[in-house]
């Protein structure tokens, strides 16, 4: 039996490609006569450059401003396999919450900026790439992309600077870039925001909005996609970018369906397996491209939160979750590799390919 491992990043505890080998050295230890391919995935969130890289391009390494200003190091990818080079950046690597050093606070939502993103820009485009995808998600910003376009030079100049570059944000975040579904009320408080806070960065970026607009000749803010990372979003689109699910930039680019049609059994995953997932997540993803071909698909997640009736209604095999032979979140959360190995061999050692979707708290 071919067996296509191909899960999302497990929240903080597991990168995509981390989890794939945990899942695979279970499967493998239970059923050792079937053909495990791991193929991770993404968003556009934290671990986008790591899935690609996996599969295809060179990895480079730039040091480039963090979100407090600290200079961090970030991996980006090179990727000239065609007549135009293509560079994918994650803006995750430049400005994510991971680089605050620390709990997200008040000041840290005020003080972070996209800076860092906007040097990876330039060094991708000095590099030679004529399309640049930025991976949007996992951001510590609410800067509405200020600091990219000022480590571009300004409004203006990097306007000048992408006009023969093609850009792409990739996110599945569609909130606008302000009111009350935009980038700092629904996710300033994520990123250390209080009310106040949230007021300051909506006024800062209303303010913001207005120079987006020149530059783009248009009002972006309504645009879907705009609140993406902190409103960085918004910026790309003033710059140009059309935005593209972060998962079907992933799904294109490793050549996902020939990956699902050659599967006899699909195995995917993330942390938290509830109603949010089946609203165009990864695994929803690979779930409805699985179904269509036929092949079952079992969900892994640290937790399963996801009612039984919606698991069978979605056509799903099996949930299995981390924390019930992990015994608590604690354990599941500080042995995840493990614990999650231990999951996929139990699992594995149990399959028929009869398996109905399983509920787990």
């Amino acid at each position: 039996m071919r067996v296509l491992i191909a899960p999302d990043s497990f929240g903080d505890t597991l990168s995509a490609v981390a989890a794939c080998a945990a899942i695979a050295r279970g499967w493998s230890a239970a059923r050792p006569d079937d053909d495990v391919h791991s193929a991770p995935q993404s968003d556009g969130g934290p671990g986008f450059v790591d899935v690609l890289a996996s599969r295809f391009g060179e990895r480079r390494t730039a040091v480039v401003s963090g979100p407090l200003g600290a200079e961090v190091t970030a991996d980006w990818l090179y990727d000239d396999r065609s007549v135009s080079p293509t560079a994918y950046i994650e803006c995750a690597q430049a400005c994510g919450l991971h680089q605050l050093g620390g709990r997200p606070t008040p000041r840290t939502a005020l003080a972070a900026d996209t800076t860092g993103v906007g040097q990876l820009v330039g060094a991708a485009v000095d590099a030679g790439a004529r399309t640049v995808v930025i991976g949007l998600g996992g951001s510590a910003t609410t800067d509405g992309g200020r600091g990219l376009m000022e480590a571009l030079g300004g409004p203006d100049a990097a306007a000048r600077r992408l006009a023969g570059v093609t850009l792409v944000a990739a996110s599945d975040v569609e909130n606008p870039l302000l009111g009350d579904l935009g980038a700092a009320v629904v996710f300033g408080p994520q990123k250390g925001a209080d009310a106040e806070t949230v007021h300051r960065l909506e006024e800062r970026m209303g303010q913001w909005a207005r120079v987006l607009a020149g530059v783009a000749g248009r009002d972006v803010t309504v645009e879907a996609g705009a609140g993406a990372a902190g409103g960085l979003g918004a910026a790309l689109l003033a710059l140009g970018a059309s935005r593209v699910s972060g998962a079907t930039v992933v799904a294109e680019a490793t050549d996902r369906v020939a990956d699902v049609a050659a599967a006899d059994l699909v195995i995917t995953g993330e942390g938290r397996f509830d109603t949010q997932t089946l609203r165009g997540k990864v695994v929803a993803a690979l779930n409805d491209a699985a179904g269509a071909a036929g092949i079952p698909t079992l969900v892994f997640a640290g937790q399963v939160t996801l009612p039984a009736g919606d698991i069978t209604a979605a056509g799903i095999a099996g949930a299995h979750a981390i924390v019930d032979v992990a015994g608590s979140v604690e354990v599941a959360m500080a042995d995840a590799d493990n614990q999650l190995s231990r999951l996929a061999e139990q699992v594995a050692a149990a399959w028929g390919g009869n398996e109905v979707a399983t509920h787990a708290v």
